[in-house]
């Protein structure tokens, strides 16, 4: 029965990662809003009616049993107070950053014009958050799951797109370790939906090469960011064009 609960929580915290309410689950099961609601209070699903839910997410029971293993283990995101107190301290973004890059407290302090007590401080932080577990030797465990997201629109994304964002794209992407791709195309809701499926997997990709890495000295690696970004839009440069 316990696994049963995970099981619907994972399932309805995936609906509100892809903006879906109760009442798309209803239309979906051909049932009354208050109904769904007792089925997700109650864990009443049939198999059947979780893999309709599931299929109208573009997602199958196994991509759930993955979420409800990883939300029972790693945290998935912060609370918007919690990345305010982040985003409001540039030191402890910076240690959020490095911890979550697998940088031990030796990396940071060689690197960084920060004390020991500074980092260790901030580090305390993280783990009353519970991003990371602060062991004995000061050593850093990763509490953050794989499909760890910055809340949207939240805090952390707000600093990065206004202090980082131009940054960022000030380049010519003509480096070998650069690359800048702009594709566009005609897709339907549930291709958008796939390829938004797809961008995950390769989030948790990098994800687990960092990890790979993580034993590797710091200098031997070089600070690689990937942003990724899709929306509906037609190019502003035309809009002059366009029937009204």
């Amino acid at each position: 029965m316990k696994q049963t609960a995970q099981m619907t929580d994972a399932l309805k915290h995936a609906l509100k990662a892809h903006k879906k309410t109760y009442a798309d689950v209803a239309e979906t099961l051909d049932l009354s809003e208050g109904s769904v609601k007792r089925l997700f209070a109650g864990n009443g699903f049939t198999m059947e009616r979780f893999e309709q839910v599931c299929t109208m997410i573009n997602m199958e029971i196994t991509d759930i049993v993955q979420l409800m293993n990883e939300r029972s283990v790693n945290l998935m995101q912060l609370s918007w107070e919690q990345e305010s107190e982040i985003a409001n301290d540039l030191v402890l973004l910076l240690v959020a950053i490095c911890s979550l890059n697998r940088w031990t407290v030796e990396d940071v302090l060689e690197n960084y014009k920060l004390t020991e007590a500074q980092v260790i401080h901030h580090l305390a932080t993280l783990d009353r958050m519970k991003l990371i577990e602060l062991l004995p030797g000061n050593r850093i465990k990763i509490m953050a799951s794989p499909n760890f997201k910055w809340i949207e629109n939240g805090p952390i994304q707000k600093f990065f797109h206004e202090k980082v964002g131009k940054d960022v794209f000030n380049s010519r992407f003509d480096r070998q370790t650069e690359k800048l791709v702009v594709a566009s195309a005609m897709l339907t809701k549930k291709s958008n939906a796939e390829l938004q499926k797809k961008l995950d997997k390769l989030m948790i990709e990098m994800d687990q090469l960092n990890n790979e890495d993580a034993g590797l000295p710091v200098k031997e690696k070089v600070g690689t960011t990937l942003v990724m970004a899709i929306r509906e839009w037609n190019y502003g440069v035309f809009a002059g064009l366009r029937k009204k």
